[in-house]
């Protein structure tokens, strides 16, 4: 429960209320790696204003650090909005339940992100770029509300090379020749062999929700569907019951689910 305490080596704007820092802690300085698995939080401790859970988002690969991307939206994430390099934070973690990275063997890998929901899926493209030997084939869909709302836009260009990546925005711009609407349009005109795929998705809930229904159309086992949830995690430990869903508790069950598991309790949308 008590942090550690970590610096900022590098922030990054990501777009206007949204951006990404890199933080080293004394454990990486006396040899100690920043080990984490795709798809685990941090719990992030801003000085004075308090801590809020934030998903890793770098490569896991890299041991010198960790990487958060952060939207701002709440008096903590404000506060952290300020730092800068050099300036200190706390840092609790890693915690959760991550992607299962054997599920994927052998498999057609779909990652489906909306907006923030990129973030969390990141770690699990790297590793899975990082092991192309394991998966059949990877296709990433991602959907914002605006060609400017993209996150890691340079790292999408460049993964480009390396999978299919289908980008679709709410409203788009005089600039943008992608789809425009939301992503289950291109997702349900995608071809693909239902019994050996597995799908990742992370994004708002609502986005999640119908990417499900059209996958499930699709023939796509539920078992093979894996979903990041997002809760109000205080303590990261399953004690303090902010977190709770269900019989679940996501800082510690979670965030990571397989939607067999959890689709009675998805399905009510005021849980």
């Amino acid at each position: 429960m008590t942090p550690e305490v970590f610096r900022v080596e590098q922030r990054r704007e990501e777009f206007p209320g949204t951006f990404t820092l890199r933080i080293r802690g004394e454990r990486a300085k006396n040899g100690s790696p920043a080990e984490f698995q795709p798809g685990q939080f941090n719990m992030l401790y801003a000085f004075g204003a308090g801590e809020i859970a934030i998903s890793l988002s770098g490569s896991p690969r890299d041991r010198d650090g960790y990487v958060h991307t952060i939207r701002t939206h709440g008096f903590v994430s404000q506060a952290l909005e300020r730092l800068q390099a050099g300036d200190l934070l706390g840092v609790r973690g890693p915690f959760g339940c991550g992607w299962p990275l054997s599920a994927a063997k052998g498999k057609e890998v779909l990652i489906i992100a909306g907006g923030l929901g990129l973030a969390p899926l990141r770690p699990l493209i790297y590793n899975l770029l990082g092991d192309t030997q394991s998966v059949r084939n990877i296709r990433l869909f991602y959907g914002a509300r605006r060609p400017d709302e993209m996150l890691y836009r340079d790292e999408l260009a460049q993964w480009a090379g390396s999978m299919e990546i289908v980008q679709s925005v709410d409203h788009g711009d005089a600039d943008w020749a992608g789809h425009i609407g939301v992503i289950t349009g291109p997702l349900a005109g995608a071809e693909l062999d239902p019994q050996n795929t597995v799908a990742f998705l992370c994004g708002p809930e609502v986005m999640m929700r119908f990417c499900i229904q059209t996958l499930t159309a699709k023939a796509v086992p539920e078992s093979a569907i894996y979903l990041s949830m997002e809760r109000n995690m205080k303590c990261a430990t399953g004690h303090c019951g902010h977190c709770q869903w269900g019989p679940n508790f996501v800082c510690k069950d979670g965030p990571v689910f397989n939607f067999a598991g959890v689709q009675s309790w998805f399905n009510i949308r005021a849980l």
